[in-house]
């Protein structure tokens, strides 16, 4: 008896060793994250990069530490972009340079809106809180930091992340728009004024007729309607408007008393007379807009 309960004790010795054997050890994604960012930073020769200090996984580095102001605090409001690029795959996701962050404060930039949803990512009022207005920072994010295992969009799951901020040296959507419209027209030789509005323009034609332009007047106009990057969103060979309440108000600024039947103009619209900070349709908020405009009819 005492053999056979003795040959027990080693068959279940024996089917301990085989199972432990078999069990399979996994790396936490922390471990997993942690080993890939250190090799994207040692295969790709990064320098100035450090582990934030509280040690929650995820590198840094101040590209640029800006030039304006102190450092910044929660309090301040910050106009910024930030670009989501996977680590590994290079691929860019998204970016918030499209609309400039619509002036957040730095307390609140940990929070992301992507693909419907909102995410909180620590690391960017982190990182930003060691800048300056005007600075760029790149982020390293492990996906458990960024977009988790389940992802978003297009981001796929447990995708680490590449991130770079840069914070605008402006305080105001009004700076920031005229400092890219003055960009803008230099880059392009263009021969435009500013008017006391804030648009640009330049008459090619200024029209002929006795029937002025007002406020309260309906046009008929050929337009073409782009974004600062040649995109076009809009444009007609006759279409007929009001000026006042039927169009942006940076055409009931800027055309009446400036052009008659028959006259052409470009103008350059900051986008607080455009659609502002929520857009409209395809033209993401903050957005400014760049329009060639004939007049063709003009009924008062």
């Amino acid at each position: 008896m005492l053999k056979k309960f003795s040959g027990y004790i080693l068959a279940l010795a024996g089917l301990t060793v085989i199972f432990t054997s078999c069990k399979k050890e996994y790396d936490s994604i922390q471990t997993v994250d942690s080993a890939k960012i250190t090799d994207f930073i040692a295969k790709n020769n990064i320098t100035g990069m450090v582990q934030d200090s509280a040690k929650t996984g995820y590198y840094y580095q101040i590209v640029t530490p800006g030039t304006v102001g102190a450092l910044l605090k929660n309090s301040d409001t910050i106009l910024y972009t930030g670009s989501f690029k996977g680590m590994e795959s290079g691929v860019t996701y998204f970016s918030t340079a499209s609309y400039y962050n619509l002036n957040n404060f730095v307390g609140y930039t940990n929070s992301i809106s992507y693909n419907g949803a909102s995410y909180n990512i620590p690391a960017i009022r982190e990182v930003m809180l060691k800048m300056r207005r005007g600075g760029t920072a790149r982020i390293l994010l492990p996906s458990y930091l960024a977009f988790g295992r389940n992802g978003a969009g297009e981001i796929p799951s447990n995708e680490n992340i590449d991130l770079t901020i840069t914070t605008f040296p402006d305080t105001t959507q009004a700076q920031l728009d005229d400092r890219l419209i003055q960009a803008f027209v230099t880059s392009k030789g263009l021969n435009m004024t500013k008017d006391p509005s804030g648009i640009w323009y330049s008459i090619s034609a200024p029209g002929s007729g006795e029937v002025p332009i007002t406020a309260e007047s309906k046009i008929t106009a050929a337009y073409t309607g782009r974004l600062t990057d040649g995109t076009v969103f809009d444009s007609s060979t006759s279409a007929e408007f009001e000026l006042e309440g039927g169009v942006i108000a940076g055409w009931t600024r800027i055309i009446p008393g400036k052009l008659l039947k028959g006259g052409k103009m470009r103008m350059i619209i900051p986008s607080r007379l455009a659609y502002g900070k929520s857009g409209r349709g395809s033209i993401p908020g903050n957005t400014i807009l760049d329009f060639d405009l004939e007049v063709l009819t003009i009924t008062n």
